[in-house]
């Protein structure tokens, strides 16, 4: 008899978690424990949809004349996505990543007015991203070195219903040609005994 160890501690809901953001170039945060800290500034409440960690690859097979299986499979697009719903839309570095607008062209002036234009020319924004998931005593930290919002939703202003900006992020990758860097505390997986 087959004997199935099922261990509900290593299942993972992302019952809770954040996002942040920084300047290209700002190193990552050492563990998913620690807040991170300046020059990361939080994204502050994302909506209940929590976060997607997306996967677009494509690939081409090469089957030989006279097989019908292929014998080489190529990966032609490999990209990741972070996609969620920021809803402190009143945030200046949320509304510097909605509007490409750098954080200080923001400042209020002296009666206390935010005044900006959206350009139709928009020009490449990419920063740092920090995403953290937390369920229990499992965290899962995302640190993306290059990302950019390539995907912005329509906005939403009515009685009923929390206004967000619903963003897909883009990764690019560094340096080292690495798109997204993963640091995880997770809870120690039972050893198997076979029978």
């Amino acid at each position: 008899m087959v004997n199935i160890t099922r261990a509900a501690d290593l299942a993972l809901v992302g019952a809770n978690g954040g996002g942040f953001v920084a300047p290209v170039g700002t190193t990552a945060p050492a563990s998913p424990l620690v807040q991170p800290a300046s020059p990361w500034e939080p994204l502050g409440a994302i909506s209940d949809d929590g976060l997607t960690y997306g996967f677009d690859e494509d690939s081409q097979e090469f089957t030989p004349w006279g097989l019908t299986s292929p014998f080489r499979t190529q990966i032609t697009k490999s990209v990741r996505t972070f996609g969620l719903t920021v809803w402190e839309t009143s945030r200046t570095v949320v509304q510097s990543l909605q509007y490409r607008l750098d954080a200080s062209d923001l400042v209020p002036d002296e009666d206390g007015l935010t005044k900006y234009a959206e350009t139709a020319s928009p020009v490449p924004d990419r920063r740092a991203f920090w995403f953290l998931v937390i369920d229990g005593e499992s965290f899962k930290g995302f640190y993306v070195p290059q990302g950019e919002i390539n995907d912005r939703s329509d906005v939403s202003f009515k009685q009923d219903e929390m206004s967000g900006y619903e963003w897909t992020i883009t990764t690019y990758p560094d340096e080292a040609g690495n798109t997204v860097y993963h640091v995880d505390k997770l809870p120690v997986t039972p050893a198997y005994s076979g029978s």
